[in-house]
């Protein structure tokens, strides 16, 4: 799985030591560009697109994505209370199965309740009537699972074989399909326009026979709009087609393309030493920070690498097909270190690479598109400290830290 994610932008030009270490940086002018990328085709299109919070719940920018979107698209009870909470526009709420007794202020909260089998639906029933009369009007969703694997990686391919995630196509009934008001499904990860015609090809033979029917019909997130090569162009033009084809409103769930290349994470070297190659241990830990570094696995682009190039997330890390390219002695660099977090796991590696400062003791580095899903994935294993969190407008320069991580946050999660 290929990620085309790793432009410096505005951060190539940051003085790493204006935050403390470790750190999330945000650039707000990069995130409204990314918005406003993703307005102008909700625009020229007629369609609604929600931002998925499970890839990017900073809800200290919530005013700014409520400038640019229709809402937001949650993934149970939690995400939902933040979204009611914070955010402006429509709830649009998914979970694999709810707990029942979560559903009624799940219902509350949300405008669309999404369920991932019709079974569920029929369990909940008297819940939803209930919620009808106390929550108010709400829309019933089904996701459904299309069945056409895109993914290079199984584990983030929702249509990969025996995928807990939707209901299958084959399997639906016009009984089943007269009890939702629309239907969900997401079956891409950091793709372009290509795999969602693929998908929809298949779901669209599928569901024919209730256009008309349906109010609305949700593809889901994993659409990179906001890469400098996706194929806007081409994504407008279908999209029109199938609101006219479907007679439903259509929505899209970005998360990824929200915060694309808006974010670095800032860590400091702690320790350097050898053993077979240069090591190096950081305050940035793979298993606490950046979690998909491990679970993809991937190598996330260091900013200001000599000779950089995107690396492929789920491409693995220690050498593999991340391994950054060659670099000509005449470049001046050094070898390959390879850096690690502070934990006691042993797999706790980032990846090698060729540094663009000393590898000693005291220096700053940061990784590259972190804004998405590493902010929201941190763990505390170890007592690995919790990076702060600071916002920072590349157009102004106005830096500010949102959050900062105490001991006491630690503590309280536990007993």
């Amino acid at each position: 799985m290929q990620t085309k994610a790793g432009d410096p932008g505005a951060f190539a030009h940051f003085d790493l030591d204006r935050v403390d270490s470790p750190a999330f940086v945000v650039d707000a002018a990069k995130l409204r560009a990314n918005l406003q990328v993703l307005a102008d085709i909700r625009d020229e299109a007629e369609i609604k697109v929600l931002a998925a919070l499970k890839a990017f719940s900073m809800w200290s920018v919530a005013p700014i994505i409520g400038e640019y979107l229709d809402g937001v698209c949650a993934s149970g009870l939690w995400e939902a209370r933040l979204a009611g909470e914070f955010y402006d526009g429509e709830i649009a709420t998914y979970s694999a199965a709810y707990k029942p007794d979560e559903l009624e202020e799940i219902c509350r909260l949300s405008d669309h309740v999404i369920f991932n089998s019709p079974g569920q639906m029929e369990r909940a029933a008297l819940i939803l009537e209930q919620a009808r009369l106390t929550a108010g009007d709400f829309d019933i969703g089904l996701r459904i699972n299309p069945m056409v694997p895109t993914g290079e990686v199984p584990r983030y391919d929702p249509s990969s074989p025996g995928s807990r995630l939707g209901f299958s196509l084959d399997q639906l009934t016009p009984e089943i399909m007269d009890r939702v008001d629309g239907i969900h499904f997401h079956n891409l990860c950091e793709q372009d326009f290509e795999p969602l015609r693929q998908t929809w090809d298949k779901v669209f033979d599928a569901i024919e026979p209730w256009f008309g029917q349906l109010k609305w019909i949700n593809m889901g997130g994993g659409h990179h709009i906001t890469r400098a090569d996706y194929q806007r162009e081409e994504l407008v033009e279908f999209l029109r087609d199938a609101k006219e084809d479907t007679g439903a409103e259509i929505y899209l769930e970005p998360g990824e393309a929200v915060a694309l290349d808006a974010g670095i994470l800032v860590g400091t070297i702690l320790d350097a030493g050898f053993n077979e190659m240069p090591l190096a241990i950081t305050d940035i830990s793979a298993t606490c920070h950046m979690p998909d570094v491990i679970e993809a696995p991937y190598r996330p682009a260091l900013l200001g690498e000599p000779m950089h190039a995107v690396s492929p997330r789920g491409g693995g890390n220690l050498g593999q097909s991340g391994a950054p390219p060659e670099v000509p002695a005449s470049a001046g660099t050094q070898r390959a270190v390879r850096l690690g977090g502070p934990s006691c796991l042993a797999g706790d590696v980032i990846g090698d690479y060729r540094l663009p400062v000393p590898c000693e003791p005291g220096q700053r580095i940061a990784f590259l598109d972190q804004a998405h899903y590493s902010m929201v994935k941190t763990n505390t294993f170890n007592g690995v400290q919790l990076p702060s969190i600071w916002l920072w407008d590349s157009e102004t320069d106005v830096l500010e830290q949102v959050k900062a991580f105490e001991y006491r946050d630690f503590r309280d999660r536990l007993s």
